[in-house]
């Protein structure tokens, strides 16, 4: 009981950190990184040790876990899991009284334990959260259900104790046996891509006394088992949202030298003619976005090439892109950040997919500062105006 209250604190300890996390993350070149919830997939094998008196390698069993689980946040997480294959159990150089042969013997047994995981990332807690970190170690907390069965070879071997008068095995079990446990342990796991990672875990298990068949003779009445395992954990799903920085201005076109001025021969007047000018008519367009994301949908790309379409009719034309963010969600930080991506968004589409020149664009960012549309919604928005 109080081995159970202590992880049950633990947790709880654990889970309160995560009101702390850093959920955001900007690299060197100005790269900014948003963390994003996400589900996973654990898929392992290894080898179980189960403590007892046998010989070390006759208590080595083949072992299995499949989980299923949530990032919620950069350090905490859970899981569904579930492990399983064999147990064993036995002695080695049992004897009663001094002077009579010793009795060694091994069984096995089959066995699931389906169970839920409190986990938490330890490299984001002590370091902060870096989406392109190549190694990280998480803790987790957990417990379920162990369910077992098979355990014919231990009541054959109490049978025949029990003829020799040997041994009583008074903790002998048949048929399936469902007992609670308790477990924690280690998880490393060393990024391949951003969706897969190799995974290196060990856990400690707990149980009731009368798992492994034979009756403790520890002050703490319980069974162990310990699994070392290998294997993959997969993302299922975006792990980050990517904000590129914004271009860089570009630099002034340098003044024409001056020319020679060569007089001209006076040439008689032609007659005046009228000319009319032809009024261009300003043109603007809102291309709007999703809350937290900076690309442009198919649906909004239609209004980037009316602008491209009217600086290219109009070669004097320029146009000004001002990207802004709702102040109903976010902060200046990471409004700020979206509102220089959705203006960014604009300039790349203008000049790169339309060939427009850099020299004719003008762009800035108001974050959330300011709100060009009443409704909250709205204000994710690059407006593009060119005359």
């Amino acid at each position: 009981m109080k081995t159970m209250k202590s992880l049950i604190a633990a947790a709880l300890l654990m889970c309160s950190a995560t009101a702390f996390a850093q959920a955001t993350y900007e690299a060197v070149d100005g790269t900014q990184y948003e963390f994003q919830k996400h589900a996973f997939l654990n898929l392992e094998g290894g080898a179980q040790y189960t403590l007892g008196e046998a010989k070390f390698s006759k208590l080595i069993s083949p072992n299995v876990q499949l989980g299923l689980g949530y990032q919620f946040s950069p350090i905490f997480g859970a899981r569904i899991q579930a492990n399983a294959w064999q147990s064993k159990g036995g002695w080695n150089g049992f004897r009663t009284a001094i002077g009579q042969e010793p009795y060694t013997n091994d069984y096995k047994f089959k066995y699931v334990a389906p169970g839920i995981d409190l986990m938490f990332n330890l490299s984001n807690l002590f370091c902060g959260w870096n989406p392109n970190r190549v190694f990280n170690l998480t803790a987790f907390l957990g417990g379920g259900a162990n369910i077992a069965w098979g355990n014919d070879e231990a009541n054959d071997i109490a049978k025949n104790l029990a003829n020799l008068d040997k041994y009583n095995l008074e903790y002998v079990w048949d048929g399936s046996k469902v007992r609670p446990f308790g477990r924690g342990g280690l998880e490393a796991a060393f990024k391949l891509s951003d969706a897969v990672a190799l995974t290196l875990e060990g856990n400690a298990n707990i149980v009731g006394d009368k798992y492994n068949s034979k009756k403790a003779d520890r002050k703490l009445k319980a069974d162990w088992y310990f699994n070392a395992l290998v294997g993959l954990k997969i993302n299922l799903g975006k792990t980050y949202n990517k904000i590129l920085p914004p271009p860089p201005a570009p630099a002034p076109e340098p003044e024409p030298e001056p020319q020679p001025v060569v007089q001209a021969a006076p040439v008689p007047a032609p007659a005046a003619a009228v000319v009319v000018e032809e009024k261009i008519e300003p043109i603007r367009r809102d291309v709007f976005f999703l809350i937290n994301k900076t690309n442009i949908r198919p649906e909004e790309a239609q209004k980037v090439k009316d602008i491209a379409d009217y600086l290219q009719k109009y070669p004097n034309a320029k146009v000004v892109v001002t990207g802004y963010a709702d102040a109903g969600t976010g902060n200046d930080k990471i409004n700020d950040r979206l509102a220089a991506g959705r203006a960014d968004a604009v300039v790349k589409s203008l000049v790169n997919d339309y060939g427009i020149a850099q020299s004719r664009i003008t762009y800035d960012s108001k974050g959330s500062r300011v709100q060009p549309f009443a409704e909250n919604d709205m204000n994710r928005v690059s407006i593009c105006i060119a005359e």
